[in-house]
């Protein structure tokens, strides 16, 4: 178990959401294709394998490396969702000390504020309203509390993993109100939202990857 990501750590968990994504890269295809263009799993794939393939500069920091990696994700997968997860990684590593070498529990729900924030504002959407945020939002806030309360690393990623599942469950009795997928609300009744899946497969290998 991680008590904090170290520099490498922190390469190896994006490394790790890259694998994962990849893996998932058919489930969020199919589940994009009932509300939207179906492009959704090969767009993470792309960003994610982008992030993972830049050569980190560890001198640099951490969050630099993270910002590189935002960078990365939107030159790669300059599409609606690709440009979410890229702006969430530039807000989130600006958001943190420029000279840091590891993350703690406190920088890491830092991190994921500012993420969540940064989508937030670059989509214009609010909760409820069927996207990534009402994953995002529910996990990263259980993220902050865990660590005000002083939980370690391992706690609060099991924390914010639990809210996110719950934050998707949530998705299936919502509505639509961007993009494609408001065009296909209809379709979307009863599902769950293809960017909050996404969302929670962030936070699905975070728990797992500090907890190892």
């Amino acid at each position: 178990m991680k008590t904090e990501l170290t520099f490498d750590d922190t390469t190896g968990l994006i490394a790790a959401w890259s694998a994962e994504l990849s893996l998932q890269r058919e489930t969020l295809i199919k589940l994009d294709q009932a509300v939207g263009d179906g492009d959704l799993g090969i767009t993470m794939q792309k960003a994610f394998h982008a992030a993972q393939q830049i050569q980190p500069e560890q001198e640099k920091g951490v969050a630099h490396y993270l910002i590189q990696c935002g960078f990365a994700m939107a030159k790669a997968a300059p599409s609606t969702m690709g440009t979410l997860m890229a702006t969430g990684f530039m807000r989130g590593g600006k958001a943190l000390v420029p000279e840091l070498m590891t993350l703690s529990t406190a920088d890491l729900a830092t991190f994921f504020s500012a993420f969540t924030q940064g989508i937030a504002e670059r989509g214009k959407a609010r909760p409820g309203e069927k996207t990534v945020l009402d994953v995002l939002l529910p996990a990263s806030d259980a993220l902050a509390q865990e660590t005000a309360a002083g939980a370690p690393l391992g706690r609060a990623a099991e924390a914010a993993q639990a809210a996110a599942m719950a934050g998707l469950a949530a998705t299936r009795t919502m509505f639509p109100r961007h993009g494609k997928a408001a065009v296909f609300a209809d379709s979307s009744a009863g599902k769950e939202d293809p960017g909050a899946t996404v969302a929670l497969i962030l936070f699905n290998v975070l728990s797992r990857y500090v907890n190892k």
